[in-house]
C-alpha cells in the first residue's frame, strides 16, 4: 500500500510539472502574474493533501471546506494535464499555432474557461439522480410481488452531508420498497462527521428493512465503529452471511480488504429461494455464476467518476458498469449514488437501481 501511494505521489509530482510549466509559459503580462497563477495552482494542489491530515483535528465546518476545494483540485488538474497535452501534440503536428501556447491572454482564459465549465456542468451532473428499473421473473416461489431499491457507494461523510443523505432517503421512500439493499461503502472516508451529525437518523427514516455490507472505505475508516453506526442507523450487516425476506436469500459477501472471507458458493449452498449477492467489489464474477446465483449487485467502481478515468474502469473489470450477464446469473454494477472526493460527474452517473421481482406467470 505504502509503495501504491509513493508511486502515485511521484507520478503527481511529476505531472504537477508539468501543468505548473505550461501555465508558467501561457501567462502573459510579466512574471508577478505567471508567479501569482501558478502559486495559486500550486497552493491548491497542496490543499488536498493537507485535507488528508487535518480535517480530523478541526471543527467540522472547516474539515468540510478543506475537503471540497482540495478534493475539486483534482479534476481541475486532471482536465488542465489533458488540454495541454492535447494541445502539444496539436502543435507538433502544426494545428495549432505554437503562440496559443506562450504568453498568450486569449489562450489561458480559453484554457480556465473550459475547465470551469467543465467542472461546473459536471457539478449539476452529480446531483441529478438517476433512476435504473430492472424486471425479474423467477420460478422459485415469491411470499408476494417483492419491490427492492438497491444503492451502493454513498460515502456520506465531509463532502455528502445529512441533508444530501435526507435527500436519498426521500428518493428511496418514494419507490414504495419492500426491501432496501446497499452495496458498501456507506462511509466515506471518516466516521467523525457521520457519528457527530446523527446521520443514523436520516437512515431510520427509510420504510423498509435495510441491509448492506462491508465496502473498502468501511474498513479504510474504522470497521468496528461502521458496525456500531450501522446498528444506531437500524441497517442489517451482512458479513458472509445471509438473510431471508419473502422467498428472496440476500447474500452479504465481506469485502476484499478483509483477511478472510468465505466464497460464493459456501454461502449460497443449501439455498431455495431467490438468490440476491451483496458483494462491494465486483471481481471474480463468474464466482455467482458458478454458484448458481440469480443475481448480484456490485458497486466500488465509480465507472471512474469523470472520463477518461471510466475507460481504465472499463479495462480494468469484466464489466464496470451497468447490467451483464453470465449463464443463468444476472448482474448489476452500480456506478453509485453517492461519490468519492469532488462531487463532480463527467460521463458518468449518480443512480440507484429498482428491482421489481415477480414470479414467473402461469
Amino acid at each position: 500500500m505504502m509503495r501504491m501511494f509513493l508511486v502515485f505521489l511521484a507520478l503527481v509530482v511529476v505531472l504537477t510539472g508539468y501543468v505548473a510549466w505550461h501555465l508558467w509559459r501561457l501567462t502573459p503580462m510579466g512574471w508577478s502574474l505567471k508567479l501569482t497563477v501558478v502559486c495559486i495552482f500550486l497552493l491548491w494542489m497542496l490543499s488536498f493533501f493537507v485535507g488528508f491530515f487535518v480535517t480530523e483535528r478541526v471543527p467540522v465546518k472547516v474539515a468540510v471546506v478543506c475537503y471540497e476545494v482540495g478534493n475539486t483540485w483534482l479534476i481541475a488538474f486532471l482536465y488542465l494535464f489533458l488540454i495541454f497535452l492535447l494541445a502539444d501534440i496539436a502543435s507538433l503536428c502544426h494545428l495549432l499555432p505554437k503562440a496559443f501556447l506562450k504568453e498568450s491572454g486569449v489562450g489561458l482564459l480559453s484554457v480556465l474557461a473550459i475547465v470551469a465549465l467543465v467542472m461546473v456542468l459536471g457539478g449539476f451532473h452529480y446531483h441529478h439522480k438517476y433512476r435504473e428499473e430492472l424486471t425479474l421473473h423467477t420460478s422459485k416461489p415469491l411470499e408476494k410481488p417483492l419491490t427492492i431499491v438497491l444503492a451502493s457507494d454513498l460515502h456520506i461523510g465531509y463532502h455528502n452531508r445529512k441533508a444530501e443523505l435526507a435527500r436519498w432517503v426521500e428518493l428511496i421512500n418514494a419507490e414504495h420498497p419492500d426491501l432496501v439493499l446497499i452495496g458498501g461503502d456507506i462511509i466515506d472516508r471518516s466516521l467523525r462527521p457521520v457519528i457527530e451529525g446523527d446521520y443514523a437518523q436520516e437512515f431510520r427514516h427509510l420504510q423498509a428493512p435495510v441491509y448492506t455490507v462491508l465496502g473498502n472505505h468501511e474498513y479504510f475508516s474504522n470497521v468496528e465503529l461502521s458496525e456500531r453506526f450501522f446498528r444506531e442507523a437500524g441497517i442489517t450487516l451482512l458479513k458472509d452471511s445471509v438473510a431471508h425476506y419473502k422467498g428472496v436469500d440476500i447474500i452479504g459477501r465481506n469485502d476484499r480488504m478483509a483477511r478472510r472471507r468465505a466464497p460464493v458458493s459456501d454461502l449460497a449452498a443449501g439455498l431455495e429461494g431467490f438468490t440476491i449477492l451483496l458483494d462491494h467489489q465486483p471481481y471474480h464474477l463468474e464466482e455467482a455464476e458458478h454458484a448458481a446465483i440469480d443475481f448480484q449487485f456490485s458497486g466500488h467502481t465509480h465507472r471512474g467518476q469523470v472520463w477518461p478515468i471510466s475507460w481504465i474502469t472499463d479495462a480494468l473489470y469484466e464489466k464496470s458498469w451497468g447490467h451483464h450477464q453470465r449463464g443463468t446469473t444476472r448482474y448489476y454494477i452500480s456506478s453509485g449514488l453517492g461519490i468519492w472526493g469532488p462531487k463532480i460527474r463527467i460521463g458518468t452517473r449518480s443512480e440507484y437501481l429498482v428491482l421489481h421481482l415477480n414470479n414467473d406467470p402461469l
